[in-house]
Parts: C-alpha cells; structure tokens; sequence
C-alpha cells in the first residue's frame, strides 16, 4: 500500500462514516495558542471544538494533520525518531463514542475492502481503573463483542499483563492509558491498538510490555475517550456530552502495512535516499554511519520544506531557530557523506514532489522554499570552512596528538561541527580527539540550553523560566532518588525537559517494577515535603569527587565546576555537578508523579515525570 492510497483510504472511510473531510491546519499554531512553537498531534488545533466551540465541519470530523516534534531531534537518526509525521485522526464533538469508536476502528483495520489486517494479529490496551475512575468496562465489552461478531474469542489479561491462549484484551493504568492535556480539563481513558509484526517467530505469548519493547507488538492506533473534567480539586466530573479523539501515524501505519522493520524503509524516505546516493555516490544501507547521516538529513530537510511553505524562516529565535538548527544539523551530515555541493534543493525538490499532489501548499512555496535553503546552505557553508580554519590552527598549534574536549566543544559551539566532524579532521592528520571530556562540555551545555529554551508554558499559569528551574531541580530529585532505590551505579545518560515533564535516561538493564517507581516518588515527594533548600559552591572536579558529588568526572584537573547540593548538614538529599538553574527551595515544586518508566535504548532506561 503506498502512502497516497492510505490516506485516501482513511478519509474515504470516514466520510463513509458521516464525517467532514477537513484539512491539516497550519504547522504553525494559531495566534490564540501560545501553548507550542509547532503543531504537534492532531488534536492540537481541534481543542477549543473538544472544549465545546461548534465547528464548522459539525459533529464528526476527520484529517491528516501534519505535525513537527522537535524534543528529540538529537536523537534523529536511529531507528524510530522524526521531526516530522502525519497523524491521521477523526473526531467527534458530543455525538458517537465507544461503541461506534472501537467498532469503526476494527473494521478500518481489518475489512479487505479497507487495510484487511489479519484480525488474529490484533491486541488491544484498556484503561484498567485508578483512584475515582473505575475501569472501563464498557471498552472492554465493546472490543469483546468486537471480536467476537469476527469469530474470535477475546479474553482479559490479569494484572501481570501476561498474554497467554486466547487474551486479546490488556487493562493498563493512569500512564499508559488515561489522557489529559494538563493538569485539569477534558480527560478520559483510552483504548489502543497494537498488531503483531512477527507472527513467524511462533504464537504471541509473554508480558505485554515486553512484547512491546522488543517491537514484536507495534502500536498503530489509539482512540481518547474524554468523558471527565478533572476539576483544580482532583475530582472528575462526568462531561454531559463526551468526545472522541483519535491518532494513527501515517508512516508508522505503512510500515506495518507493508512487512518494514522501520519507518525509514517506507516509500516515505527511499525517493530521498535515492536522491541522497545519486549526490553522494554512497548507499543506505552500506555502513550504520552513512544510514544515520541520510536518516538525519532525509528527515530534516522535510521537516524544513514543510516548516517554509508555512511562513517560517530560519532566524536565531524561536521557530526560527528550530529551523536553522534542523538545517545546519542535515548539512553537517552531508559534510560527513562528502557532500561538498548544495544539495538541500535537490532533496527538497523530491520532498515536495512526493508530498505535494497532498499538501498542495508545498508546491504554491516551492520558489520560496528552495531560496530560503539555498540561501542557509550557502551562509552555513562558509561557517563550515572557518571551522576548519579554526581545527587547523589548533592541531598546529597542540604540543601532542590529542585535540581536547574544550577545543572539540568550541569547533561545536562556535562554528557548528558536530563531534564527528572534528574526529574525521583529527583522523587525516592521525589525530585523536578527547571524547569524555568532549561529552562533559556537551552534558553542561545541553542542560543549560534545555532549560533555557524550554518552550512556552500552557495557561499562562508562570513564566517558562520558573517551570524549567523546577522540572530541572525535580530531575536531580529523580536521579538522587534512584540511587537510592537501585544502587548507585546509576547515573544519568542524558535529560530533556519541556514545560510540562521532565525525561531522563539513566543505566539499568531490567524494567523498574511498580514497587520501585512507587518508592522513587515516595523519596523525591518526602523530600519536596522537608522544603530542603538548594545551594551551589564552585570547586574543582577533584574536590566535587571528594565531596561525593555525582557527575562525569573526566574534564581536566582543576577546572572549575559548579556543585548544587539539595539539603544541609545531616540531611542532604542530591549533590551534582550541574549548570543549573535550580529553584532556591524545594517546597515550592508541588507534587511528583512518574508519568512512565519504559526503555530508551540497550541498557538505558527512561522515566518521564510530572509536577502537579
């Protein structure tokens, strides 16, 4: 199925339905939102119609909305992040719910006339109740008379999530299936479907989350059931007239449709890798480098078309920025490829040949959109070759063969180059480059630059700079915590924070069991509990080590780090080395909640929290 004919066949569908056919709105919010810099899911423009407003569509709504996510756009390159993607999604304001909700939803998925899934193939995720809200039995009721009118049996798992013979139905709680925007307002459970991409490796059996992370079960859709308001009290209030939120990733969709291992195998990025061979003389899949570098620049040269057409313009604020960072990103990547010509609009103009028959405000921008890129491309190109003026002064200039992280870290910062450019320099002349110390700057300058350009806060509740310092403050709480719960082997593999929770990522081979995550919230919030105050003193690594501080140790001896120490005397709680900022007390953070504990990578694990 190619993605052309996937969408049709969603909107098709839906319209079959009773459902108004809109387009995608712009991936720049509308001025009333000042929640976001980017349109960031389907429901993003829909929600004043899911808080009541009348849309001129009516009550059934359905679109392919395109979306940009930019929180992990370090991490593009593996073998599951974008910055950009289309959510396909259909809504209703007040009028079906559940049983048409899930009905449709199996029957888009499975009937030949539509994707014609294998039915057999398809497990389900509930909400299993929490707190005030009970479980949802009536989702539960729907997907069993669901599969049943299909001539499946569709038992529920218990609360070890084994799926075993005939389980098809699997109860989860408040992190994986329960959904607010915020701290109050609509909310409700959710019900979401997961397809087995595997079925040679034998009969699914095993835990769900498992089978999950091990990407035998693949998520593909995911209805929102909003039927409470939670009120600034805690309770949930049943709404009068509920609605329904759906999202189905287009790529990911694809990919399962047509047997990919990944997003990247789709007819979504094999035109841009084409292009990229034709200009690079190199292949996808010749070496895990050169597949990074046409991941990272095949995705962020689409993301940047569609961010022109727009209005958006590559600048050093804002979205602007975001854009300029995209780009400069890809062309560092070619500059790893040995791409040493322009090349942005060769791969845009495959973008916007594949997308824009769909998107047509791609083809009404292609003029501007190829200037603006040829335009950044040329002016980052000359920064490219002052970097490597720069690198040739300092390797003239080195007593040894070693380049140091402070000098890797100013060729990064200063003039672009990422730590693989430097080390393919280093390498011509035999050099080597200083990674851990290179890391270490890295670390600092991350954190910083995180919390610093966070976002904007949603609700207008405190400045973006408050909300940073406390998720910030919260995430040295969290590591602390850890330690204490696992061991201190633990530390920290990387940190982002937006405006509404923290994620961080340390070492740990197995999946934290409930008890534990219940023991790290009871810390951090006995901790928040004591008011402990946060201070900061300026010493050299050695005497951070000595003090006990957790951090990488690796920078040259005594340069001077700054030490934030939660608590004093007898009771201190975390010392870390860190930028910062930190609040100057922890009472003010409010109530800790783990969100999810899930993998990030080999070994890694990731927890996302919340402040409420």
């Amino acid at each position: 199925m190619t993605a052309n004919e996937l969408r049709q066949k969603y909107l098709d569908f839906f319209k079959s339905k009773g459902h108004s056919i809109i387009p995608s709105a712009s991936l720049v919010p509308r001025e009333t939102d000042a929640s976001t810099l980017f349109t960031t899911a389907g429901m993003h423009p829909l929600v004043p119609y899911l808080l009541g407003e009348e849309h001129p569509g009516g009550k059934r709504v359905a679109d392919v909305q395109k979306c940009v996510r930019t929180g992990d756009i370090d991490d593009v390159g593996d073998n599951r992040h974008c910055t950009f993607f289309e959510m396909m999604g259909n809504w209703s304001f007040g009028d079906y719910f559940k049983d048409e909700a899930i009905a449709w939803s199996f029957e888009f998925l499975t009937d030949p006339k539509w994707l014609g899934l294998d039915p057999k193939r398809l497990y389900v995720t509930t909400f299993k109740g929490e707190g005030n809200i009970p479980r949802d039995e009536k989702a539960i009721e729907v997907w069993q008379k669901t599969f049943n009118q299909a001539g499946m049996v569709a038992e529920i798992a218990a609360d070890d999530q084994i799926i075993k013979d005939n389980i098809r139905i699997i109860p989860l709680g408040t992190d994986d299936n329960f959904w607010i925007a915020g701290t109050t307002g609509p909310c409700g459970g959710d019900t979401e479907m997961f397809y087995d991409t595997k079925p040679e490796d034998g009969p699914l059996a095993g835990r769900f989350t498992d089978l999950v992370d091990s990407h035998r079960l693949m998520e593909i859709w995911n209805d929102v059931f909003m039927e409470f308001n939670k009120t600034a009290d805690g309770q949930y209030i049943k709404l009068e007239k509920p609605n329904v939120d759906t999202g189905m990733g287009v790529e990911r969709t694809l990919m399962v449709m047509n047997g990919e291992t990944t997003v990247f195998e789709t007819e979504l990025f094999q035109p841009i890798f084409n292009k990229l061979s034709e200009i690079s003389g190199k292949q996808y899949g010749e070496s895990e480098e050169v597949k990074k570098s046409f991941r990272i620049i095949a995705d962020h040269i689409k993301a940047s078309a569609f961010m022109i057409a727009d209005g958006v313009t590559p600048s050093n604020a804002s979205r602007g920025y975001v854009l300029r960072r995209l780009l400069r990103r890809a062309m560092r990547y070619a500059k790893l490829l040995g791409i040493e010509t322009d090349f942005t609009r060769a791969i845009a103009e495959t973008v916007i040949a594949m997308y824009g028959h769909f998107y047509t405000e791609l083809k009404e921008k292609e003029t501007v959109i190829l200037e603006e890129l040829t335009k950044e491309e040329h002016k980052f190109r000359q920064t490219l070759e002052n970097g490597i003026k720069e690198f040739e002064k300092i390797a003239n200039s080195l007593p040894n063969s070693k380049i140091s992280g402070d000098d890797a870290f100013n060729l990064y910062q200063s003039y672009g180059f990422p730590l693989e450019i430097t080390k393919e320099l280093a390498r011509e002349r035999g050099f080597e480059v200083n990674d851990d110390e290179f890391a270490t700057e890295l670390a600092k300058h991350q954190e910083l630059s995180r919390t610093a350009s966070a976002g904007m806060f949603k609700g207008g509740l405190q400045d973006t700079g408050d909300a940073s310092k406390k998720l910030h403050t919260a995430t040295h709480l969290t590591l602390a915590a850890l330690r204490k719960v696992l061991g201190n082997q633990i530390n920290q593999k990387g940190s982002n924070i937006t405006p509404e929770r923290l994620r961080l990522d340390f070492n740990h081979p197995d999946k934290m069991t409930a008890e534990q995550l219940a023991e790290v919230e009871r810390l951090v919030n006995e901790a928040i509990g004591k008011d402990l105050p946060v201070s900061f003193e300026e010493m050299t690594v050695e005497e951070a080590k000595k003090k006990g501080a957790v951090g990488v140790f690796e920078s040259k001896y005594g340069e001077k780090v700054k030490v934030y120490t939660v608590g004093q005397g007898d009771e201190i709680f975390s010392m870390e080395i860190c930028g910062g900022p930190h609040v100057d007390r922890i009472g003010i953070l409010g109530k800790y909640k783990i969100q999810k504990e899930e993998s990030s990578s080999a070994g890694v694990r990731r927890i996302k929290a919340v402040l409420e």
